[in-house]
């Protein structure tokens, strides 16, 4: 153990010389010289650290000094050139990636700083209802505000692309709505039309122009347009819904395939759609309101169908957002308990104004714009609550049988789904083939039509006989009035007076080529989303 002990002490002394200070005893003062401490085998490691160092160095080339040297001064001035805040966060920021990830090279980015944008809200598809509220909803006042102004740029914007949405359909290419083309309307037209509907179709779409308002919309006082001055008899008494008025005149263009951009009536339809967009009342919660006092949401509903429609069928990126805000105020609108519309917003519905808005949510649907699943549960769920012998019949506000509240429902059972082998669906349609067309109710011929058409078969041909021909031998032919229509069988007759006949009149002789007959293909393409 002694002899251990000293040669431990002996190594400790060596290693005191090696890293004692270089001051000889003669120049050293007093002060200067390190007092006698305990050494330790521990305490000398960091001495020979750096005395390695030190002889690294005197190794090292001098050029990788310099390079070192010169890294660490562009690192510092790197760090100090940055803007203030910007280092704490690259401290903070990990990024990891995974090993088959690809990075595309990063542009450029300038120091200029950023200018302030002014953010504006924009209406947009609605994905869930709105919460419900119980504001008390006056018509009045609630139309009180002056209609937003809505820039459109020139409608011939670049189009939207075509791609996978509009695939092929049954027997011919496009959505529900590509029979209106020149090529596939000659085609539909052997399935029931004639060269006598066509002709009635065209001498009312003249008639329709030639009593367009000079600010583009139209009135179902007809004579209140300058080019008629009143040489047109059995005008409207809904003066003031101008929106609905302008809604129904522009319908027959669409379905005869009349659009901004294309067409013998191109002007015509413009200002019309522009007269619908520039009145709407936006709300970036609610969508785009078209609501009048006079038209209530039959206004709403058909103005609904024309814009889903004209964006539809010419995919104008300037009738987009207008169009889903359309739809986005039907999602609003809804009876937020029973599911159905009426007159005002958010009230309990009947079958008559709910039809039009079904229409509406299915033209958006066919145009791919955004059709909430909840709105279209609801609303089936509205028609559950009228239904009538297991849902053959319909009523207006309860379970009924009514002719006209009968077609509405069944229409609308097809268009949320019900298949052509359903019962109560198959017992309705037997129930209209009975009881024909009318002589003056164009409300109830105008949805009855529409069931036979996508029903299809005998019931079909033998309701279209009738129904075509009363049409066209019906239509007026001498004056000014001539390719109008008018009948006393329905309300709207009243309110809409010619136009309102002329307009219902018209899309019932379009019905071979405005819609596809749903139970086709594309009944299994185009249906509502659940």
């Amino acid at each position: 153990m002694a002899q251990e002990q000293a040669n431990n002490d002996a190594a400790e002394a060596a290693d005191a010389a090696e890293t004692a200070p270089q001051t000889s005893p003669e120049t050293a003062s007093p002060e200067t010289k390190p007092a006698p401490e305990e050494k330790s085998p521990r305490s000398q490691q960091p001495g020979r650290s750096r005395t390695s160092m030190r002889n690294a160095l005197r190794q090292m080339p001098s050029w990788l000094v310099s390079m070192v040297l010169h890294m660490v001064i562009l690192l510092g001035l790197a760090l100090w050139s940055l803007p203030p805040g910007i280092t704490d966060e690259l401290r903070q920021l990990i990024v990891s990636s995974g090993e088959n990830d690809e990075f595309d090279d990063l542009e450029e980015i300038d120091d200029d700083p950023l200018e302030d944008i002014e953010v504006t809200a924009d209406v947009v598809a609605m994905d869930a209802p709105i919460e419900q509220e119980t504001p008390e909803i006056s018509p009045a006042e609630d139309m009180e505000a002056a209609a937003v102004q809505v820039e459109l740029s020139e409608f011939g914007l670049e189009h939207a692309p075509k791609n996978d949405l509009l695939a092929s359909i049954g027997a011919f290419s496009g959505t529900g709505l590509q029979g209106r083309g020149s090529g596939s309307r000659a085609a539909m037209l052997r399935q029931g039309g004639s060269k006598g509907s066509e002709k009635a179709v065209g001498a009312a779409l003249k008639w329709l122009a030639a009593h367009q308002m000079p600010d583009g919309g139209w009135n179902f006082n007809h004579a209140a347009c300058p080019q008629c001055n009143g040489a047109c008899r059995n005008p409207g008494s809904g003066v003031q819904a101008r929106r609905g008025a302008t809604a129904m005149a522009l319908l027959p263009f669409l379905g005869a395939g009349q659009t901004h951009k294309s067409g013998n009536y191109k002007q015509t339809v413009k200002g019309g759609l522009y007269f619908l967009v520039q009145s709407m009342k936006m709300d970036p919660r609610k969508g785009g309101s078209m609501f009048e006092p006079a038209g209530s949401m039959y206004s709403h509903g058909l103005g609904s169908i024309t814009l889903c429609e004209a964006y539809a069928m010419t995919h104008d990126k300037g009738l987009l957002m207008p169009a889903q805000a359309a739809i986005n105020f039907i999602c609003y609108a809804q009876d937020p308990v029973g599911g159905g519309w009426r007159y005002a917003p958010r009230t309990p519905g009947d079958t008559s104004v709910v039809g039009w808005q079904i229409m509406a949510l299915k033209s958006g649907h066919m145009a791919y714009l955004n059709v909430p699943p909840r709105t279209v549960v609801m609303a089936s769920r509205f028609l559950d609550s009228v239904q009538a012998n297991g849902g053959s019949h319909y009523g207006y506000v309860s379970p009924a049988a009514g002719p006209a509240t009968t077609a509405i429902g069944l229409l609308c059972r097809m268009y949320l789904g019900w298949k052509k082998d359903n019962p109560a669906l198959q017992k309705g349609v037997t129930w209209l083939s009975k009881a024909g067309p009318s002589p003056g109710n164009m409300y109830y011929n105008y949805y009855a039509t529409q069931v036979m058409r996508h029903w299809e078969g005998e019931e079909w041909e033998k309701w279209n006989a009738v129904m075509r021909d009363q049409l066209v031998n019906s239509q007026a032919t001498a004056g000014h009035e001539a390719g109008s229509w008018t009948m006393h069988g329905d309300h709207g007759a009243t309110v809409g007076g010619r136009l309102y006949c002329t307009s219902m009149a018209t899309m019932i002789l379009e019905v071979y080529y405005r819609h596809m007959p749903i139970y086709r293909k594309q009944s299994t393409e185009e249906e509502f989303p659940e």
